[in-house]
This record gives C-alpha cells, sequence and structure tokens, in this order.
C-alpha cells in the first residue's frame, strides 16, 4: 500500500497536537478518485475542528475542508471524471494531505482560466460568500450591508462582490493597515473597531437607519453590536465565531430591537446536493474568471508549519487568503 504525507489530529488541543506524520493511501475505492494536492486552503473551521468546539467524526483524524489539486486514479464506477483533470472541493474532511481520496460527489473542475493555487484559495470563503450575499440574504442594488472582518479571506471576496451586485458596502477591521486593504476590495467605508464604536459609525454612515444585514463571523466580541447596526426588520446573519460563541442570545432581543431576523447558516447546507454545489461553485468561477472578484494569496506556509499557520490565524496576523502547500 502506498503512503503519503498528513496532518493527523489524536486529540484535541493547541497548534502543537498537530502532527506531520505518514498515512496509508490506499487505491481509490468505488466512487472516488486519487488526487495529488497543489495547494490546501487555511479556514478558521479547521481551528475549531482542532479545539475540539466542533466535534470531530473520530480520531486520529486528518483535518482541512478545502483543497484543489490532479486526479491521479480512478476508483471503479467512476466515468464523470478522469486522470489529470483538474479539480477542487470544498467540505470534505481531509484536505491537511499531500495525497488522498475523495467522493466524486465533492468535487468540481476547475475551469482552465484559474490556477490550482487560486482555486484552493477561495473554495470555502468564496462560496460562502456566494450563498451570503445571494441566497441567504439577496443583496443587489439598493442594499447596504455591513460586513465584520472585511480583510479576512471571506471579507475581501464578499466587498468585492457585494459592490458588483450594486449594494453599499460597510466593514470592519481591527487595523489601519486591514482597513486600507479592505477599501481596495470593494468596501466604500470601514471602520477600525479598536478605535471606534462600529455600531455609532454604522449609524451615521446611514443617516441613523441602519443596514439592511450584518454579516458576523466574529461572535462574542461583536455581538449585541451587530443587532444595534441593523435597520429595523433587518437581519443578523451569524456564520462563525472565531472570538468564541455567541452567549446569552434570546429570542427576545430580536423583537426589542426591530423585529430582526436571525440565521446561523453554513455552506455546506447551501450545497448539500450536486446541483447546488454546481450552481455555487460556477457562479464563483464565473465572477472571477470575469475579474470582477479577484483572489488574493497573502500567506503560504508549507504543510508541515500548520502549527506556525494556525497560530498566525487565531492571533490575527494574517489577511485574505493562506495556503498550505504540499512537500
Amino acid at each position: 500500500m502506498a503512503r503519503t504525507k498528513a496532518i493527523v489530529l489524536n486529540r484535541t488541543g493547541g497548534p502543537e497536537v498537530l502532527e506531520y506524520a505518514d498515512v496509508d493511501l490506499p487505491p481509490p475505492s468505488a466512487g472516488e478518485v486519487q488526487i495529488r494536492h497543489a495547494a490546501i486552503g487555511l479556514n478558521f473551521i479547521d481551528v475549531y475542528f482542532r479545539t475540539g468546539l466542533y466535534k470531530t467524526p473520530h480520531m486520529p483524524f486528518v483535518p482541512g475542508k478545502e483543497a484543489a489539486g490532479t486526479v491521479t486514479a480512478i476508483g471503479p464506477g467512476v466515468d464523470d471524471f478522469k486522470l489529470g483533470d483538474r479539480v477542487a472541493y470544498a467540505g470534505s474532511d481531509g484536505a491537511y494531505s499531500a495525497e488522498r481520496n475523495i467522493e466524486t460527489k465533492h468535487l468540481v473542475k476547475v475551469p482552465d482560466g484559474i490556477p490550482l493555487e487560486t482555486a484552493a484559495a477561495m473554495m470555502l470563503k468564496g462560496m460562502t460568500a456566494e450563498y451570503l450575499l445571494n441566497r441567504t440574504f439577496k443583496v443587489g442594488p439598493g442594499s447596504t450591508i455591513l460586513f465584520h472582518a472585511a480583510a479576512g479571506g471571506v471579507g475581501q471576496i464578499a466587498g468585492q462582490w457585494a459592490k458588483v451586485l450594486g449594494a453599499t458596502v460597510i466593514g470592519t477591521a481591527g487595523s489601519d493597515s486591514k482597513v486600507r486593504m479592505a477599501l481596495d476590495h470593494g468596501y466604500d467605508q470601514v471602520v477600525n473597531y479598536n478605535t471606534e464604536s462600529f455600531v455609532d459609525r454604522v449609524r451615521d454612515i446611514t443617516g441613523g437607519r441602519g443596514v439592511d444585514v450584518v454579516y458576523d463571523s466574529i461572535g462574542r466580541d461583536t455581538f449585541p453590536q451587530s443587532l444595534d447596526c441593523l435597520k429595523r426588520l433587518g437581519m443578523f446573519v451569524s456564520f462563525g465565531q472565531s472570538s468564541g460563541p455567541i452567549e446569552n442570545f434570546t429570542l427576545a432581543m430580536l423583537a426589542q430591537k426591530g423585529s430582526l431576523f436571525a440565521t446561523r447558516p453554513t455552506l455546506f447546507s447551501y450545497i448539500a446536493t450536486r446541483e447546488e454545489l454546481t450552481d455555487c461553485a460556477n457562479a464563483l468561477f464565473d465572477v472571477v474568471l470575469s475579474n470582477k472578484v479577484r483572489i488574493n494569496i497573502n500567506q503560504t506556509y508549507p504543510l508541515r508549519e500548520v502549527g506556525q499557520a494556525h497560530t498566525d490565524l487565531e492571533s490575527r496576523k494574517t489577511t485574505g487568503t493562506t495556503l498550505l502547500i504540499p512537500e
């Protein structure tokens, strides 16, 4: 049996529990292909699994939800992919590996005009931006939105895409350099939440009306202030919790603050069927190929240095997208 390199969790904890190890790589089973990864996306959901905030399905466990590469072997019964196909995915555990087997239901083919590294950098973050802007709350001309972590990977894509859709786009970021970066990615106004109240600034920017929708991946540090940025009947979209989980959230708060709507969506619910997955991915590919949304790869780490990558991500030293590169 062949062997490959992967990052393995045998227990939850800090970055030190991420072990670079040899693992078995059997031939692909029925409905699977084998792929060699060109690049692997780093995402906060990986941290949640590493720390135990999200429960792993088993131990040992290979984390990682997003990657792109080339098909190197075909399992029985597979007729929609062939050797040499350039493919990408978001949503299947096990991406932190040099090579792997994966069910074809998770894969999409990468258009020729998109490098594999770009595909690895954008699948989870870009498809997240797609469902948030087009389906969770349909953003369009006349919409005014607030997007936290505007200089992050999802934030940079969402800012550009929301501008393409005709929205007025307000963001928050934690430093002056991140504010400038967000302003370069579609945002009309960006608030440094470490030097001023984003609630007061949003109210000032909107003439006291508030925004139609708040997209919040921060969690504890931005709640309940996010609700105070919304107009009457506005929508609070909580799609992450990088600062920790939201606590003491009661339905009565929604009534008190203007009959608000609230939702806690995940990408994987929005791409649960093959049709939903391909529609979402194709919308992302189209907007990137049009050059209306650019994907910035701001940090790369060798796969064996994933512990440092997690440390930098958690300390908010990273911006845009981060890739892990197998050796």
